[in-house]
């Protein structure tokens, strides 16, 4: 027969409407995004998924998204009380998370005062967050394990080593009062830098520009003033445990101030990577994601598995690269801790099939570091990316584990173009970069406390 006589394939033998036949065969649907929402029986396969994983890291095609807040809100009840997972842990700073997991053990101070002082980014300035902490509160209150809640960021929205200095501090008081008063007499006074004004959503940029117009000798001395705080307490930690009377509440103690330091110490570099002209960004992405890695590492010294969300392209296995911001291939934090954890690891990232995100611009009257947020629709998806063979297939809210695609259905789930990051299409191998995916049909912005100038009116 000639080739204009052939009927046309089944749809299910061409490559892309195969994947999608498979995607809705092979979903796991999710009833319910509602963390609220006592039946769970719906995320009794992501237990198969997860195996004995002691680390999930969970992605987000964008932030400050009400599903995507909802799902790992959910993912991590369901986590906690099914599978021992005992630890939070969050794209967000991780001196500034102290405030936030000492009002979830004890309850004392304002739970709106954590959410503001302990959740970088702004991210804690949502009703998402809060209804979150209040049930790790419930839960710590009433259940035998105490849910914790750590930040693995870089401190001050990657903006300053200021928030680890303090937290070291706060140890080094009590247990090495001369040298604690050395560092306020000779190190605090050199953020005199810092902006008055850091009460925009986005602060970090007139912050980072500051840093930046410091003379070299100044954005030396602070790496040198923080590099000794950061030797100074870890070399010690041995005296500084037992200055407070030993024991394991103790070596936590001393551990998260260590841990602090380090932050103030990774954040300078960052910052300094910053001054390296037209391709600065890179550099200090490589250190951001290469710190939050060894962050995490450092949790699970302590705590026996653990729930890790962040963005896509921090989770995710594969290179990360987005010019002409990041030109060349980084490691991710989850290639990181692919290389270090192996079989512990399992990565989930996010797709979604369409809806509206919540964006942030300045507004030429406004004083540097604010910044006016709207609400934008999301633009049509790439055809040829894995979010729309996905959407093509017709499920809905779902869970799909990669993993178990069979060689056919592989191909076609390697020849996308790769996944969506908002309106961007992120380039690469779906099956490399995460072991499943959980999709959303629509998203939707937030539920904020910000208002129309930017401003956080808690």
């Amino acid at each position: 027969m000639s080739r204009r006589g052939r009927s046309p394939l089944p749809s299910s033998d061409r490559p892309a409407d195969a994947l999608s036949a498979w995607i809705r065969d092979h979903a796991r649907p999710l009833r319910t995004l509602d963390p609220d929402d006592v039946d769970d029986s719906d995320l009794e396969p992501l237990l198969e998924i997860v195996g004995d994983a002691r680390v999930v890291a969970l992605g987000e095609s964008m932030h400050r998204v009400h599903e995507f807040f909802a799902l790992r809100d959910r993912m991590f009840r369901f986590l906690h009380r099914r599978a021992g997972f005992t630890a939070f842990v969050t794209e967000s700073g991780l001196p500034e998370g102290r405030h936030v997991d000492d009002w979830i053990r004890t309850g004392r101070g304002g739970l709106r005062d954590a959410l503001r002082d302990g959740v970088s980014y702004r991210f804690g300035a949502c009703q998402e967050m809060l209804d979150q902490l209040t049930w790790m509160r419930e839960r710590a209150a009433t259940a035998r394990s105490i849910p914790r809640w750590c930040g693995m960021d870089l401190p001050d929205s990657s903006a300053s080593a200021l928030p680890g200095v303090q937290a070291a501090l706060e140890l080094l008081d009590v247990v090495d009062a001369h040298y604690a008063a050395h560092v306020r007499a000779t190190l605090l006074p050199r953020f005199g830098y810092l902006p008055a004004d850091r009460t925009g959503l986005a602060q970090a940029a007139p912050t980072i520009q500051a840093y930046l117009a410091l003379p070299a000798a100044e954005r030396a001395a602070l790496t040198v003033g923080i590099a000794d705080l950061a030797a100074r307490i870890r070399a010690r930690r041995r005296e500084q445990v037992a200055a407070l009377g030993g024991g394991a509440e103790a070596e936590a103690r001393v551990d998260f101030a260590i841990h602090a330091a380090e932050s103030a110490r990774a954040a300078d570099a960052f910052l300094q990577a910053m001054t390296a002209g037209p391709t600065r960004t890179w550099p200090a992405a490589n250190i951001r994601d290469a710190w939050m890695a060894d962050a995490v590492e450092g949790i699970l010294q302590r705590e026996p598995r653990i729930l890790v969300t962040a963005a896509n392209g921090h989770v995710q296995r594969t290179a990360f690269s987005a010019p002409p911001f990041v030109p060349d291939p980084m490691t991710t934090m989850g290639g990181h801790l692919a290389d270090r954890l192996g079989g512990d690891l399992v990565v989930i990232g996010t797709l979604f099939g369409g809806g509206e995100q919540w964006l942030h611009r300045p507004a030429p009257a406004d004083p540097p570091g604010h910044s006016r947020p709207f609400v934008s629709a999301l633009a049509p998806l790439d055809p040829a990316s894995l979010d729309a063979a996905v959407e093509r297939s017709g499920i809905g809210d779902a869970i799909v584990d990669l993993r178990s695609a069979p060689p056919t259905v592989s191909a076609a789930l390697d020849a996308t173009t790769g996944w969506h990051n908002g309106d961007v299409v992120q380039p690469g191998r779906a099956r490399d970069a995460f072991d499943a995916v959980a999709f959303v049909r629509s998203v939707s912005p937030w539920q904020t406390w910000i208002d129309e100038r930017g401003l956080d009116r808690r």
